[in-house]
């Protein structure tokens, strides 16, 4: 793209952020006067004042200005802050969506599926080796309820109309009448937005997440899926001659939203049938809105004689039949799935089900519609054929009769716990007393044995009674409506040995992949051990059979190692596992536990899978999609397009021209830099006795409670110390004052070592140069460092730290991220922090004067609350939310 065009595309950016921002202005004015808008413009004015100078007393301005606003002030100020950087967000995402420029973290590594297959192609790889390559392709993206969404659902609703708006206003212009419609439906949107209430009242349940989940598949992913098909065909027709397989589906959907009950006790066996019921009924609905349009459209009367055969055709008994045979078959088929619906409707309201056949397999769905295409293809009718009817056909295959495959996770201690109840019910000893060895014995022994473990009238604790309720559950339900178990802090092959037991005695014997969830430093260090002797115990195979899924926790080991650390330990396990596996002749999947921030794994997708081991995609890939990253990625059908093509573009690429292996220089080098950076995280967090005092003092961590966010407490454990704090309001709290701290704590100081010593400089500009993973990593730490700001997490100090030991400690470790700053600037030979990098620059850049409000003002609240021991006005409680909605909203992250 040359330079005019990109400066065109800005330019569109820049008009629709100034379209939506004089808007806003025009509906705060008719609320609360010109006056106050005027007000909000001086508070513009001196934030960006502030930025441009060097000066403290002009940074000061802004700040003192805030603190003498009223108090009835403060809400609406704070509520104008949010929405503009909110409307900011929507033209952003439209540019993106218009522009396919879903993952521009860096020009000229847009993922180009097209291009690829011709590279893949003049490398050697046949035609059928890249059909095969993408039709047995398993990408599963698995839509999770971590509460990182501050936006409410029903503002989500009126963004998604603002959107349309805008795309209708850039393709009116030789319309004036509908062009001025347009711009009345989006003042009345604006206007919506604002006499709405951003913040929820109430924590969403369970099953609210599923529904907003479901939500998503419904209004964006039924309609991008097909039409991603669409555009796969039409390449794979040009690169190999040929389309897709239609039961092929690379890409699918899990869910963990009713499924994950690690640390919610919220998430109960009957919220986890209640939300399987739920996909079901909506899958039938979705799909009888297909068939009512394919009973219009299929009118015609050619047909094979297998469809013929298929509807019983007796052209002297029924002459209509035999007029309008694919209506005759798809007119069943409806009837099935109106029963299935009315089935699901009635097991939800807790009524007779009744006895009427419903669909309960995808095949039962896809075999009817299949023999509808063959029958059009046999008689010439193919362009009907791949009309409307392949949609509906790539639906099914990729959503099922469910919509969503959903996983369960649960802490394997609460398996351990089953198993000590009851051997000591049984008599025959204290499961959590035993050693590995011993419980393996065990756990291997029952699995083989024909009788019953479990006493059915044993009267185990309520805690035990509700893992039980839980495989219950998985027993009853049909395997293609669940996904993956996944056991958080495993730690021993015990821990899936226990899983597979309770399958075969309180699951019905279902077998559902067994995915060991390791998340800490050590864990990760002894992942591929732990699997190697999982892999070699006799029986364990008959269980699992010949694959392997394996979690990755990025959250949790970024928090206890620091990211660097974490980094490395992840890429080294997953080499482990790949090894281990190979040598098992197991297949391998690994699932990546990423959050939405770079201190959680986070980053664009593309680079993320291309900087893995070698070999450790392999054409199978499970990876989470979490909280606001479900709306910016899968929220608008051409966003979701784009997510989807660069999904299977970096699953392709890493399969069939994977990247080198490192060489044994890096790996030394990496070990190195990361035992230096634990050393350096570890000294601060763990050691230093004013850090928890300090985050607790300096961040909102203590107000995030309140921010009813998602159905999950913030904390495993209500009891004990930031220990038991969850990785996303340990990322929230940092992120909220800028100093973004476990992103890049200790780096530095490995960075600064290294570029001490003779060569150093050039062994890591070189790693960055060849390796991706390296590469990848400063590049996120490049995007991180752009976010964060010394000066604004300076302003939370100053006015909520008197103690003069934390004052010390927040000065060094905001020194830590001015001398990390200057390190990797060398390193990457650069003068400025995303000099290579335009629209991040420009977006970070453009937000600033609006975020800088509402630290000030969130600092100001949050010590005001203190003051007041939590005894705060409603109004300005709200207010401390908006402020932490608002800074998510402005820097497009939260954990």
């Amino acid at each position: 793209m040359n330079s005019e065009t990109e400066t065109s595309l800005h330019e569109s950016l820049r008009d629709n952020v100034r379209l939506l921002g004089d808007s806003l202005g025009r509906t705060i004015a008719k609320d609360l006067g010109s006056e106050f808008v005027d007000r909000i413009e001086r508070i513009r004015a001196l934030a960006k004042k502030g930025r441009q100078s060097a000066e403290e007393a002009d940074r000061r301005e802004l700040i003192d200005y805030l603190r003498a606003l009223p108090e009835q002030e403060l809400l609406p100020v704070t509520r104008a802050f949010n929405q503009f950087l909110n409307f900011s967000n929507i033209a952003e995402q439209h540019y993106r969506a218009r522009f396919r420029r879903v993952e521009d973290y860096k020009p000229g590594t847009q993922p180009d599926l097209g291009e690829l297959l011709h590279r893949a192609a003049s490398s050697g790889h046949s035609p059928r080796q890249l059909v095969d390559a993408i039709a047995d392709m398993r990408i599963d993206l698995v839509l999770t309820a971590h509460p990182t969404e501050v936006i409410r659902r029903t503002l989500i609703q009126k963004y998604d109309a603002i959107d349309h708006c805008l795309q209708i206003i850039e393709t009116s212009a030789d319309h004036p009448e509908v062009l001025q419609r347009a711009h009345g439906r989006l003042e009345e949107l604006i206007a919506q937005s604002w006499h709405t209430d951003e913040i929820r009242h109430e924590r969403p349940t369970p099953v609210d997440e599923a529904k907003w989940g479901f939500a998503v598949i419904e209004n964006s992913l039924w309609e991008a899926v097909p039409t991603f098909h669409r555009d796969l065909d039409t390449l794979l027709m040009e690169t190999a001659g040929e389309r897709l397989p239609l039961e092929a589906s690379p890409i699918r959907f899990a869910s963990w939203m009713g499924g994950d009950r690690d640390g919610n006790p919220n998430v109960t066996a009957s919220v986890t049938e209640e939300v399987l019921l739920l996909g079901r009924w909506m899958a039938a609905d979705l799909y009888l809105r297909d068939l009512e349009q394919l009973k219009a459209e299929l009118s015609m009367w050619k047909a094979s004689d297998a469809l013929r055969a298929e509807i019983g055709d007796d052209p002297e008994r029924d002459s209509r039949q035999a007029a309008e045979p694919y209506r005759a078959l798809l007119k069943r088929l409806s009837t099935r799935l109106e029963a299935t619906r009315a089935w699901s409707r009635a097991r939800l309201d807790g009524e007779p089900p009744g006895d009427a056949p419903i669909i309960e397999t995808r095949e039962q769905l896809f075999a009817p519609l299949l023999t509808c295409y063959r029958s059009l293809c046999d008689v010439g009718l193919e362009t009907i054929a791949n009309g409307v009817l392949l949609d509906t056909l790539r639906r099914v295959a990729v959503f099922g009769v469910n919509l969503a495959k959903l996983d369960v996770r649960q802490d394997g201690a609460r398996h351990g716990q089953v198993f000590e109840e009851l051997t000591q019910y049984l008599g025959i000893g204290h499961y959590q007393d035993w050693d590995e060895p011993a419980r393996q014995a065990f756990l291997l022994e029952e699995l083989a044995s024909p009788r019953p473990l479990i006493p059915s009238r044993w009267a185990c604790s309520a805690e035990t009674r509700e893992v039980l309720a839980t495989f219950g559950v998985i027993g009853r339900e049909h395997r293609q409506a669940l996904g993956t178990y996944v056991i958080s802090m495993a730690q021993q092959p015990s821990d899936v040995l226990a899983v597979a037991l309770l399958m075969k005695e309180a699951g019905n014997g279902v077998r559902l992949p067994i995915a060991p969830l390791f998340e800490t430093l050590d864990d990760l260090d002894r992942a591929g051990d732990v699997i190697e002797r999982l892999l070699a115990l006799p029986g364990y195979r008959e269980v699992a059979g010949d694959h392997q899924e394996v979690m990755i926790g990025y959250s949790d080991s970024a928090k206890d190692a620091g990211q660097l650390a974490a980094a490395w330990a992840q890429y080294r396990a997953q080499e482990r596992l790949v090894e281990v596996c190979r040598e098992g002749d197991v297949s391998l999947t690994l699932f990546h536990g990423r959050g939405g921030t770079v201190g959680r794994g986070g980053g664009p997708a593309h680079a993320a899978i291309l900087s893995q081991p070698p070999g450790s995609v392999n054409g199978s890939l499970r990876v989470t999609e979490q909280g606001e990253m479900i709306r910016f990625k899968f929220g608008q059908p051409d966003i979701a397009l784009r997510s989807m093509e660069i999904y299977v573009c970096a699953v392709l690429e890493a399969t069939l021209l994977p990247p080198p292996a490192p060489q044994p220089v890096w790996r030394e080098e990496m070990d190195r830099l990361a035992g230096i950076a634990h050393r350096a995280y570890v000294g601060v967090v763990r050691e230093d006795p004013d850090f928890v005092s300090y985050f607790r003092a300096v961040t909102p961590e203590g107000a995030l409670g309140r921010l009813p966010l998602g159905s999950r407490p913030a904390k495993r454990r209500q009891e004990g110390g930031i220990e038991t704090l969850r990785a996303i309001p340990w990322i929230f709290a940092w992120t909220q004052t800028r100093l973004m701290l476990p992103a890049w704590l200790g780096s530095g100081e490995a960075f600064s070592q290294r570029l001490e010593e003779d060569g150093g400089l050039d062994r890591l500009r070189e790693m960055r140069e060849q390796w991706p993973f390296f590469g990848t990593y400063l590049d996120m730490l490049e995007m991180l460092l752009a976010k964060s700001d010394p000066l604004i997490a300076a302003y939370y100090e100053n006015r909520l730290v008197d103690d003069p030991a934390l004052t010390r400690l927040g000065e060094s470790l905001r020194q830590r991220l001015v001398d990390l700053e200057a390190v990797l600037l060398r390193i990457l030979d650069q003068r400025q922090l995303l000099e290579n990098t335009p629209l991040i620059h420009q977006a970070i850049e453009v937000r600033n004067p609006y975020i800088d409000p509402l630290h000030g003002l969130q600092a100001e609240l949050l010590q005001r609350n203190r003051d007041a021991d939590g005894d705060i006005t409603p109004e300005l409680t709200r207010a401390l939310m908006v402020t932490m909605a608002g800074i998510a909203a402005g820097l497009r992250n939260t954990g």
